[in-house]
């Protein structure tokens, strides 16, 4: 790339106007459908409450280091995640980081989309008073009938990327900050009317015994695996998305302080969910390894029983396609940057592109249920493959990356002068211990269970 347009994208960058938009932003990223769609689903699959506590432990011994790492390098660079690699460690290899980040976002989005597809849909359905039952026949039959549809399918998902486009065809300040800091507050507060809701429901107590009283015997490298990839997919994490937000945050932000804010946030949102959900799946008879159809099943069942439940029903729903798209915009971004910084294109190039790339790839996930349903490639469908592929091995592989990176190339003198802020916050010895974490305990534990979970041994 020629100095002259290295030059004008970096004249051009944007980014974060107020320290409490590089929150709400940051946040936007972490809570979306991962906390409300996933969390519940898998936690449902893989047995309950052992699951929590393996994600738990995942979060604060891999997920928050990794999540430090990333937003300090990209605010370090403040380049796009190709370009922080080539700027911190010109002439060497490790901008493959950045390429695994690319690549990871653009497979997420392209599965992330239709489950948001999904999301828009019910927005709608929710209007109509079509899915409003308490009868899981009913509410089954509703979901199964739209992911079977292959034309309700890809227009939903299209109607998805272009909301998604328009906004970040707005920029970081304009587009992402405005729409994360004003939104994001609402879904707390309807997170905790549900889950009020559903607790109070007859037999309630069987849905938070599953939630937080843990069997052991559950717990398998499997899970364990599972867990580790889904604290990367909320945290945002491992996908460039993290490298690509930080890259905008102001060089006076406690990135440490952030980054536990938004863990804590993360976790906080995440078990509303669950107590939102598994209360009502014991309560309806539902069943809690229902997969991804869980929270489209027992959602509707949850307000079918509650005062101005029709209402309340479309507010979730309007909200929940406003946390999806909190973490769509960090997801989109990431190539975007790329392709805006590295080939200077403008931003609406960049995004169309990248949005024409999605309608291409996104329909083999859209489809995945429908038309292409029979097609599978070691036994998964495509949606489940770009699920797993991410989860699984490019986010845990990218996230050993970053860990070694930055214990053994940043090297832990500059972590500290990066992270203390030039010596401004009093927070040095405790960093000594986040880098030792980092650059030892996250990278073993990342690939000791990717690889028992994925047989190797």
């Amino acid at each position: 790339m020629s100095k002259s347009v290295s030059s004008v994208a970096v004249a051009k960058r944007d980014g974060f106007s107020s320290n409490f938009g590089v929150l709400a932003a940051t946040l936007g990223s972490a809570v979306g459908l991962g906390n409300i769609w996933k969390f519940p689903y898998l936690t449902g699959v893989n047995g309950g409450a052992g699951f929590l506590l393996v994600y738990v432990l995942a979060t604060l011994l891999v997920g928050l280091p990794v999540m430090i790492a990333e937003i300090m390098l990209g605010r370090q660079a403040k380049a796009d995640t190709v370009g922080t690699f080539k700027k911190l460690a010109p002439n060497t290899s490790w901008w493959i980081i950045g390429g695994l980040g690319v690549l990871s976002a653009f497979l997420i989005m392209a599965f992330y989309s239709e489950v948001a597809a999904w999301v828009l849909a019910y927005v709608f359905k929710s209007i109509r008073g079509s899915i409003l039952s308490s009868d899981p026949a009913r509410t089954s039959a509703a979901f199964t009938q739209l992911i079977q549809d292959p034309i309700q399918s890809l227009l939903w998902q299209w109607a998805v990327l272009a909301l998604i486009g328009g906004i970040l065809s707005m920029g970081v300040s304009k587009g992402i900050e405005a729409v994360t800091k004003k939104l994001m507050p609402l879904l707390f507060i309807l997170l905790v009317v549900v889950g009020v809701r559903s607790m109070l429901l007859p037999g309630a107590s069987a849905g938070l015994r599953f939630l937080f009283q843990p069997d052991f015997s559950k717990i398998t490298a499997g899970v364990a695996l599972t867990a580790m990839g889904l604290a990367f997919f909320k945290l945002s994490i491992g996908m460039g998305t993290m490298l690509t937000y930080g890259s905008y945050f102001r060089d006076d932000q406690n990135i440490p302080a952030t980054a536990l804010r938004v863990m804590t946030a993360d976790l906080f949102v995440s078990m509303l969910a669950g107590i939102a959900i598994f209360p009502a799946v014991f309560a309806f008879g539902f069943t809690p390894g229902a997969g991804p159809a869980l929270l489209f099943i027992t959602i509707p069942a949850v307000f079918a029983n509650m005062p101005f439940g029709h209402l309340f029903m479309v507010v979730f729903f309007v909200l929940t396609a406003i946390a999806a798209t909190g973490a769509m915009l960090s997801l989109l971004e990431v190539p975007v940057s790329v392709l805006s910084e590295r080939l200077g294109w403008s931003r609406t190039k960049a995004t169309v592109w990248t949005l024409l790339a999605l309608v291409a790839v996104g329909a083999l996930a859209a489809l995945s249920n429908s038309v292409i349903a029979d097609f599978k490639l070691f036994g998964m469908t495509l949606f489940d493959l770009f699920d797993a592929l991410t989860s699984k091995v490019l986010m845990p592989l990218g996230g050993i990356m970053m860990c070694l990176f930055t214990g053994w190339v940043w090297k832990q003198r500059r972590f500290s002068d990066a992270l203390s802020n030039g010596g401004t916050l009093t927070n040095r010895r405790w960093l000594s211990a986040l880098f030792l974490v980092t650059r030892w305990v996250s990278p073993l534990l990342i690939l000791v269970v990717m690889l028992k979970g994925l047989g190797v041994f």
